[in-house]
């Protein structure tokens, strides 16, 4: 097949779009397809890249983001669809490339790419809490019906999680299917668990004098942005200390960053690693770690949840979201979105359970229900092959 992606918000130097429509080329690519990416940028120009090709269409920089550019020049793509002769056209957004790829005469058939729920995001992280995530969702009634309008004109509606595929459902958007992401499967594993690289972290969160191998230590992977609910984790993290000494160490960055350190220095037991760009150091240290601290509802997937389970580590995710859909009660404790006091005694539960019988039900998670990339995209070509 040829398979056109109108990509609103990929970029030459973005963040996951990048990575995920890179891997999207040479899976392609790998699988005999060719995979053409439709994309804002500085200038109008073709690119071969890993397999496939990137169209750039000439747009504006976006005001808060220069990296990025608008899509605003529906003729344009509409042109370059009309140049490509796809067999599927993608619409990965649902704002303007949803609509561009939607609107195209053409006769290939058509799939919307949902990957990220901006009600969840935005409104439920900000208001749930306050007025139940029902509510939010009936205050948001226009952008529900704006949504299905959208879909309406695909012939499949494609999510990451079985939880979304239902959550659209749900609001009336009923040509979902979930494909669900992977993971780098050989990269996280319990093999690489190295106990001095424990006893590291703990040295870094203010314990090295603490046993390591009676010290618990907690990890969080985030991006630092409202979505993600750090400030749960960080007064839940401080409630559980108050019972044992523990340690947490959290990697990410993000336009929080000042907040999240300013926070954390107050708390005895917590380091800030912050971006680390060595993905070996990072898998380690979930292998060797003693359990995996998650706060946002938000996730379509989930993919360092998925990380965690694959490298044994036992979760305490919220009830809700694309980690709820990755957890079970046999390697995981689950608390209401938001409630730092639930989710320190969610923490607690955990520690209290054996260790061996969680990272043995995690590793049986991992080998039955998370797969890799090449697995998501051979399943995401395999679905419009039967279209």
């Amino acid at each position: 097949m040829r398979i056109a992606d109108v990509s609103e918000f990929y970029a030459e130097k973005g963040g996951g779009v990048r990575t995920y429509v890179h891997q999207k080329l040479e899976a392609g690519a790998a699988l005999g397809h060719e995979v053409v990416v439709i994309a804002p940028g500085p200038e109008d120009r073709h690119e071969d890249k890993l397999g496939g090709r990137i169209v750039w269409i000439k747009g504006p920089p976006m005001p808060l983001d220069p990296r990025y550019h608008v899509l605003w020049n529906e003729r344009a793509v509409h042109a370059a669809l009309d140049a490509i002769q796809p067999d599927v056209v993608e619409g990965s957004s649902p704002w303007s490339g949803g609509w561009f790829a939607a609107r195209w005469r053409g006769p290939a058939k058509k799939a919307f790419i949902f990957h990220q729920d901006p009600v969840a995001v935005y409104p439920q992280t900000l208001l749930g809490r306050l007025v139940g995530n029902a509510r939010v969702d009936a205050l948001f009634t226009p952008y529900w019906a704006y949504l299905r309008a959208l879909a309406r004109r695909f012939d499949r509606t494609i999510v990451a999680g079985q939880w979304l595929a239902e959550r659209l459902a749900g609001r009336g958007i009923d040509n979902a299917l979930a494909v669900p992401f992977g993971i780098d499967k050989a990269r996280f594993s319990p093999r690489h668990a190295d106990p001095r690289v424990k006893a590291r972290w703990l040295a870094e969160c203010g314990l090295g004098d603490a046993p390591a191998h009676e010290t618990p230590l907690w990890v969080a992977i985030s991006r630092f942005h409202p979505e993600k609910r750090l400030g749960t984790l960080l007064d839940a993290f401080a409630r559980a200390r108050k019972a044992r000494p523990m340690g947490l160490v959290i990697f990410g960055q993000g336009p929080l960053e000042a907040w999240v350190r300013r926070r954390a220095r107050a708390i005895p037991g917590v380091h800030v690693a912050g971006f680390v760009a060595d993905r070996e150091l990072v898998a380690t240290t979930l292998a060797s770690a003693d359990g995996f601290l998650h706060g946002s509802a938000a996730e379509t997937y989930g993919l360092v949840v998925a990380e965690a389970i694959c490298s044994g580590l036992p979760l305490v995710v919220p009830d809700v979201g694309g980690a709820a859909d990755l957890a079970a009660d046999a390697y995981a404790e689950t608390y209401p979105a938001g409630d730092a006091a639930a989710c320190a005694q969610a923490m607690q539960r955990l520690l209290a359970r054996p260790r061996e019988l969680l990272k043995s039900a995690a590793l049986e998670c991992a080998q039955h229900r998370i797969g890799t990339m090449h697995d998501h995209f051979a399943a995401l070509f395999a679905a419009y092959q039967r279209l």
